[in-house]
């Protein structure tokens, strides 16, 4: 059976061992000294597996994380792009690379703890279980990738090279059941071999491509997310600080996002994400001028880049073409279509970036490489096998999530640009089904206009006063709950609907920010 019709898995975050007992060693070749490559290599490197890591940027690292901000990683353009590094994350390092995590801590990276910035209308305070798990890192990509690249090359087992890009696979045929993937084959006319191939390439990896070339046609989903996201970075000026009940900070007015990430060293960054088929401001937000008259038009955001707390210390950077898209490594019987051969990171699942999912799943991916490893030494078939099965357990939710959220945020945008085009002439919004924008007269409900409104006016109001409510978003946010716990939990389910039937006497929450067209106003001021 394909793994996208079974039930819906028993997620488990804490499945994986703190100190797994290594296997016999299998020599193993990655592609990739990103974050899932260089993940890959630590799992396995400290398993006593010989790895070598393949990358084609010759850029030597910095000296300091400092430094490493200004890093030139060509094959990674979205390093200076806001990163999250979710509570899964944090937890995966603190249980089975402790050292990772104290060194990322000694370089500048900070533990942001939920439970010490409650909302300001929740009168329950009292720490529970399992807040010690609600912690994400405060840390920029280049921090990140710079401490675990310097921790990595320093495994006694790996072996980085670099200036040395990959062309494609070197697959061996079998006369019954599948190809067998033996190496990586080099510009430079050689080949990397290994019985274990890691591809940890990202998003633009040309895996497919490489696999159709030997007669392995991987089954791909793809879906655009529709957005395009534009990142700056700011610091602290010396003396500031950060904003008082500095919690998350997340605004979304339908035609905008706002997303604040907190950094090391001082440092923050700010994403604007816009959809993509929004041409008028998504090109008038690429000016550091008009980037900053949007940020500061939402209350929550225009405390943090007050000119006397925080300057900018990059230009707008933008990124589009952003997609949700998972490769299908099975047969419909669940048999491997290729054996020797792993993906790990974007290369194998890759979500909305703006879900801040993918550095925290590479590295999951990562760990459940070096399981499946450990189990199956010997046993290519098993060993995929059994990294799939784990992979659409602790994976594959959250593309499914990423997908569903997309698509609504889609509808919603295109009802709502229906709606502006058909105001201005005049005439009443028609939908599909002949009914009228904001119908519903007749009595019926609309089961999506109602999940909006349980969300709208019953989880989210919740969240701010239920301590219950709070930490079950928090535990789904952060990758540490499967996405659709929170509403299959009875209790969390009786509290949210407990508020949404008290929805009318719930003050409204202060506006996130302004209208579509008061935006445009501001910004032709």
């Amino acid at each position: 059976m394909d793994e996208s019709q079974t039930a819906e898995p028993n997620f488990s975050p804490t499945s994986m061992p703190a100190n797994p007992s290594p296997g016999p060693p299998v020599d193993v070749v990655v592609l990739g000294a990103g974050i899932g490559g260089l993940g890959t290599a630590l799992a396995l490197g400290r398993q006593g597996h010989a790895v070598t890591l393949i990358e084609r940027d010759d850029t030597p690292p910095p000296a300091d994380a400092a430094s490493a901000f200004a890093w030139d990683r060509r094959g990674a353009p979205q390093v200076r792009h806001s990163h999250a590094f979710l509570a899964r994350l944090r937890n995966l390092l603190r249980d089975r690379w402790p050292d990772v995590l104290d060194e990322l801590l000694a370089e500048g990276a900070t533990e942001l703890r939920f439970t010490d910035t409650l909302p300001d209308a929740m009168e329950d305070r009292t720490p529970r279980p399992g807040d010690d798990d609600l912690v994400a890192l405060a840390c920029r990509r280049t921090t990140f990738e710079w401490v675990l690249r310097r921790i990595v090359t320093a495994e006694p087992h790996v072996d980085l090279v670099v200036g040395v890009g990959v062309e494609g696979l070197e697959v061996e045929p079998a006369a019954e059941g599948p190809p067998t993937v033996t190496g990586l084959r080099l510009d430079d006319g050689s080949v990397a071999r290994a019985p274990v191939v890691v591809v940890a390439g990202g998003r633009r990896s040309a895996l497919t491509e490489w696999l159709a070339e030997a007669g392995v046609e991987l089954q791909e989903e793809e879906e655009d997310t529709g957005i395009v996201y534009l990142s700056r970075f700011f610091r602290l000026l010396p003396g500031a600080e950060v904003p008082d009940a500095a919690g998350p900070v997340a605004v979304d007015l339908g035609y905008l996002k706002l997303g604040l990430f907190q950094g090391d060293d001082r440092t923050f960054s700010l994403t604007l994400a816009v959809a993509s088929s929004d041409t008028e401001l998504r090109k008038r937000l690429l000016t550091p001028d008009a980037f900053m008259v949007a940020a500061a038009s939402a209350p929550t955001v225009a405390p943090w880049i007050e000119p006397d707390r925080a300057e900018p210390i990059t230009e707008v950077h933008v990124m589009g073409g952003l997609v949700n898209r998972r490769r299908r490594f099975l047969h419909e019987d669940g048999q491997p279509k290729v054996l020797g051969l792993v993906a790990v990171g974007d290369a194998h699942t890759c979500t909305n970036p703006l879900y801040g999912r993918g550095a925290s799943l590479a590295m999951v991916q990562a760990a459940l490489l070096a399981d499946a490893l450990r189990e199956h030494p010997d046993d290519p078939t098993a060993r995929a096998m059994a990294y799939e099965a784990s992979c659409a357990r602790e994976v594959l939710p959250w593309y499914r999530a990423s997908v569903a959220q997309d698509r609504e945020n889609r509808e919603l945008t295109e009802v709502a640009a229906a709606v502006l085009q058909t105001e201005a002439a005049g005439e009443a919004a028609v939908g599909a089904d002949g009914t009228t924008a904001g119908g519903g007269d007749d009595g019926t409900v609309d089961p999506k206009a109602f999940l909006r409104s349980l969300m709208r006016e019953g989880l989210f109001p919740a969240v701010r006063t239920d301590p219950v409510v709070f930490r079950a978003f928090l535990r789904g946010f952060n990758l540490l709950d499967p996405p659709a716990t929170i509403i299959k939990d009875p209790d969390v389910t009786a509290r949210v609907m407990a508020v949404w039937q008290r929805r009318d006497e719930i003050p409204p929450e202060p506006p996130g920010g302004v209208e579509r067209s008061e935006l445009l106003g501001m910004l032709d001021a």
